[in-house]
């Protein structure tokens, strides 16, 4: 069957803004450096550091798997190209939380679920990725401040962006259980927008019924957000691909095999979490997926716990491109052929 011209306009569109954003990400990234650093590093370092990126990897997807299975059946495919696309999106936007806010949308479109349980299962992912990262940073945040390292400067950018990824976390949780109080600011819109002329019925007809979908999401949030379950699977995925692959990554980086020999940092068991604390200005809206400026601020706080700085650079720039930036780059085709329409899978 030949396509219709007004869908092939919309995939060329669609490729050719994927193809856009892939040409920058690509052009941040300078793989040519990455490449010089892996040159340096011992062959079976780079092994082991491709298997960590792998397992990290997958306990990226299970974190989207442990949610989106609880309220429905999906393979673990669909949960990894939800991930994919997402994080695609969060190094084109210039905070990771303003990047999710696609979230919903692609899990419509990869899952076919009802609207209100996709806004549901992003708010929960969102929030409890925040409220975990926010914990996670704080814990590394008091090492770094009980050893009395940092700058003054780097130690309130770091606790700025630590404070606002509880707040967050937080402020979502609490917000997704109780979204029907929005119902009185919903029917005084679809008031508004019945004085509109000619489209005003329609509009307030739709306005009029959000209150039904906030019920279902509000439904759906406390399913997820109180299942014992599915929270304690998302912990152990968000553990994995948050504190333990970096962690080792770092770890390996630094080590023996690294691109500058051995180099120490103690308190070693505070590495995964001083690394949260690293990069933490991620949530802040400085630069697309805080490209560059997380860098900089975790070669700065490595500096500071005696790490040199032509060591630290290498290692941190290696860690994200493995760990964040290729992964990203990984979700473009899928981010391409999205369907971001509420009815697509209607």
């Amino acid at each position: 069957m030949t396509p219709s011209p007004c869908r092939l306009l919309s995939a060329v569109v669609r490729y050719g803004i994927g193809l856009l954003a892939v040409a920058w990400l690509v052009d941040q990234l300078r793989f040519d450096r990455l490449a010089a650093v892996l040159s340096d590093v011992a062959p079976e370092t780079v092994v082991a550091l491709l298997a960590v990126t792998g397992v990290g990897l997958v306990a990226r997807f299970w974190m989207w798997h442990a949610l989106i299975n609880r309220l429905g059946e999906a393979p673990f495919r669909t949960a990894a190209s939800t991930d994919l696309i997402v994080n695609f999106v969060n190094q084109l936007l210039p905070s990771r939380l303003s990047g999710r806010a696609a979230a919903p949308l692609v899990l419509r479109s990869e899952t076919g679920m009802a609207v209100g349980d996709a806004v549901a299962l992003s708010g929960v992912h969102t929030g409890l990725y925040a409220a975990l990262y926010g914990l996670g940073a704080l814990v590394g945040l008091a090492v770094a401040l009980g050893y009395g390292r940092l700058s003054a400067g780097l130690t309130v950018l770091l606790a700025l962006s630590t404070a606002l990824y509880l707040a967050a976390g937080t402020v979502v949780l609490l917000a997704g259980a109780n979204l029907t109080a929005l119902d009185r600011t919903i029917d005084a819109l679809a008031a508004l927008a019945r004085r509109l002329p000619v489209a005003g019925e329609r509009i307030a007809d739709r306005v009029t019924g959000l209150p039904a979908m906030t019920a279902a999401s509000a439904r759906s949030f406390r399913v997820l957000s109180t299942d014992p379950r599915a929270v304690t699977s998302y912990a152990a995925g968000w553990a994995g691909a948050m504190l333990l692959a970096p962690g080792a990554r770092v770890w390996l980086l630094l080590g023996v095999g690294g691109p500058a020999g051995s180099v120490a940092f103690e308190p070693a068991l505070a590495l995964p979490f001083f690394l949260l604390t690293a990069y933490s200005v991620t949530l802040l809206p400085l630069t697309p997926g805080g490209i560059g400026v997380t860098e900089a601020t975790a070669t700065a706080a490595f500096v500071a716990f005696g790490v040199p700085a032509e060591v630290a650079a290498p290692v941190v720039f290696a860690d994200r491109v493995l760990g964040v930036y290729l992964p990203a780059l990984g979700g473009w085709y899928p981010s391409a052929r999205l369907d971001v329409s509420w009815s697509a899978a209607e």
